[in-house]
């Protein structure tokens, strides 16, 4: 009777390889999961603010701010010793408003306002859900 002999390439522990391949589909649908699910909060935050009415009220600009978002591509060396990396960047502006009962509320600008208006302006803000669509500055405001 022949006895088998140990398996190739090592002993018959712990297989890094057979682990990886095992749990690469549990790792890849839930970031399928988290990327989907992503898409659909954002799809169903958009619909929400585009079915809100709008309103306008009377504010004044507190503050503005910029954020800007990377979304970086793959990296790697063509082989010149030079690094080659595609990537894109996104930038969303917000404004600050301050309403007469003294609450603030941030919205993300949609309408390109952000040039348009200066902290301490005062006027008639169009909001519509989390977004602000108009300013129009009060008379007697110099720019």
């Amino acid at each position: 009777m022949v006895t088998p002999g140990p398996p190739p390439f090592g002993g018959g522990g712990f297989d890094f390889f057979d682990f990886m391949f095992r749990i690469f589909p549990f790792i890849f649908g839930i970031v399928f999961i988290i990327i989907v699910a992503s898409f659909i909060m954002n799809g169903a935050r958009y619909f929400k603010n585009a079915r809100t009415p709008r309103s306008s009220v009377y504010a004044r600009v507190i503050s503005k701010r910029m954020d800007i978002r990377h979304h970086s591509g793959s990296h790697h060396d063509n082989g010149s010793g030079f690094v080659n990396s595609s990537g894109s960047s996104r930038t969303y502006y917000y404004i600050t408003l301050e309403f007469d009962n003294g609450e603030r509320k941030e919205y993300l600008d949609v309408k390109h306002l952000y040039g348009l208006v200066a902290e301490g302006d005062e006027g008639y803000a169009a909001v519509q859900g989390d977004w602000i669509v108009g300013f129009e500055r009060e008379v007697g405001q110099t720019p």
